[in-house]
């Protein structure tokens, strides 16, 4: 695939994942809270993650318009993403009672950040 096919879908990836971020988490921690809440539950964290991410949402969208402008929040949600399911990976192995998210979050962090490695041009490639 050429540098322009992958910005193309890039931004679209952007688009969606900016969506997800913005309205998909909430309905996901609230109607399927077993793969995307942690138990005990703690609403002051779950109110932390939603709006961290759709912080991040927002921003996403507006990199969406120009891609390489904004390389480094890209990577910056490619690697969060790996770092932040890696950790929930660990937990999720260790504590039976996260089992669940083995199926839910986890997997959903990586394959945000799956797309975004593949389809993200390296600076100097685009």
């Amino acid at each position: 695939m050429n540098s322009k096919t992958k910005i193309k879908y890039l931004r679209v990836a952007l688009v969606v994942i900016g969506l997800i971020f913005i309205f998909g988490i909430y309905p996901l921690m609230r109607y399927w809270p077993s793969g995307w809440v942690w138990i005990p539950s703690q609403s002051e964290y779950e109110q932390m993650i939603l709006g961290i991410y759709a912080t991040l949402g927002v921003f996403l969208l507006m990199a969406a318009r120009d891609p390489m402008e904004h390389l480094s929040l890209i990577w910056f949600t490619a690697w969060s993403s790996v770092v932040h399911g890696g950790i929930m990976l660990i937990q999720a192995l260790r504590n039976s009672e996260e089992y669940t998210h083995l199926y839910g979050d986890i997997p959903a962090l990586f394959i945000i950040a799956l797309v975004l490695f593949l389809l993200t041009p390296r600076k100097g490639t685009a």
